[in-house]
């Protein structure tokens, strides 16, 4: 087993944290308003997670702006500014190399809003009933001897 991964693909401690500092850099980055581009200007950009090579050479930087909006284009905006917020990351974050930044959409609000909608589904809905009419069915405490006991003995 090699250092940079623990059983079963999960990230060390050191990948996590280094995650989370280059996180709260690039947040901070964006929320001040530091990168001058008229495309970026009143766009609010979330940065829900940062992903860490093993190496600590390469963070995906998930990002999502706010309200939905812009979602085609803001990749394509921060990775013109990509070499200006590696300098700065690099400058708030003291690590030995400077991280290639990789700037990806993030999904998880997309999927979550899946799950969610068919959660709501009639289907899911019919399922859980029935379930729960199988559990007020098989409890013992209705009155009945719980299976396997003898009653007297």
């Amino acid at each position: 087993m090699s250092r940079s991964h623990q059983k079963g693909g999960e990230p060390s401690q050191r990948m996590l944290r280094v995650a989370e500092l280059i996180r709260q850099a690039v947040a901070s980055l964006l929320a001040r308003g530091e990168i001058t581009d008229p495309d970026l200007a009143g766009l609010v950009v979330t940065v829900p997670q940062v992903r860490m090579s093993p190496d600590l050479k390469l963070a995906t930087v998930y990002v999502m702006p706010l309200g939905g909006q812009a979602q085609d284009v803001i990749v394509d905006i921060l990775d013109r500014h990509k070499k200006f917020l590696r300098g700065e990351v690099a400058i708030r974050v003291n690590l030995k190399y400077a991280p290639d930044l990789r700037f990806k959409l993030d999904e998880s609000f997309v999927n979550a809003a899946k799950i969610d909608a068919l959660l709501q589904t009639e289907k899911v809905a019919r399922d859980l009933a029935a379930r729960d009419e199988d559990e007020e069915s098989d409890d013992p405490a209705d009155g009945e001897a719980a299976p396997g006991r003898d009653e007297g003995k």
